[in-house]
């Protein structure tokens, strides 16, 4: 019953079905989704722009197609950040319950975000927490996470070390900033000359202003260097670490 109620239901969602600029995309229906054993279905609130959003819009850089689709787009719906609220669960769902306020990262799972409801497997999800909006939590996930597994996991930072982060001021950098300072570290950040403040509000000890001065010139060395944007050449950032060096492409 619960199978022909959700089809017979029309809900709508952006839809991708060529690679392009965001013109090409449109507003149409689709069917309401059908949470299978291990999904939840999700009310979607809020969602978010990254720069995997990006990709998948424009197929470019041409490797990412590999991923997403070598002529066209390989996942209908794009959006990767969620927050919404739970409407309906599968049989073998254990951790949330229908009435959770949720949020998480569909981009391993199918996309899917922007549209009116997506089913999502629950190992995506976590629940919100209380003191933040749907609109203020649906921008951590994507960027948040890869903050964390650079500053955390790769870097391995940890108290008493001097990081360096190289395009703060965007969607992973704000969170590195951030996240190497609970960690104990001593960050410089490199950003533009409108963004010095934002990131000092957000705990870093040095700021250098990318067009008053270049970093690399610098004496100081680092015990980990994340560049998150991708603009210097990798050896250019080892010359100032005798740490590690944890670097990706552009995502913020």
């Amino acid at each position: 019953m619960m199978k022909k109620e959700f089809k017979e239901i029309k809900k709508k969602a952006i839809i991708s079905e060529k690679y392009g600029t965001p013109d090409t995309l449109k507003v149409g229906e689709v069917d309401k989704p059908i949470p299978k054993d291990k999904e939840v279905l999700v009310k979607v609130y809020a969602s978010s722009i990254n720069f995997g959003n990006l990709a998948l819009l424009t197929g470019k850089p041409l490797p990412v197609r590999l991923a997403f689709g070598l002529k066209k787009p390989k996942y209908r719906i794009p959006g990767g950040d969620i927050a919404g609220v739970v409407e309906a669960i599968g049989k073998d769902v254990t951790k949330l319950q229908i009435g959770n306020r949720v949020y998480g990262d569909l981009a391993s799972s199918g996309w899917g975000a922007f549209a009116e409801y997506a089913a999502v497997d629950e190992k995506v999800l976590a629940l919100m927490p209380s003191n933040l909006s749907f609109t203020e939590i649906a921008g951590v996930p994507m960027a948040g996470t890869t903050a964390l597994q650079a500053i955390r996991d790769i870097g391995k930072v940890r108290a008493g070390q001097n990081v360096l982060i190289h395009g703060a001021s965007g969607g992973v950098g704000t969170f590195a900033v951030q996240i190497a300072k609970a960690l104990g570290a001593e960050v410089t950040a490199v950003v533009s000359t409108r963004n010095v403040d934002i990131v000092k509000s957000l705990g870093a000890d040095h700021v250098i202003d990318y067009k008053k001065d270049y970093f690399a010139n610098d004496s100081k060395t680092f015990d980990v260097i994340f560049g998150v944007n991708g603009s210097q050449s990798i050896f250019t950032y080892k010359k100032n670490s005798h740490g590690g060096v944890t670097r990706r492409h552009r995502l913020s």
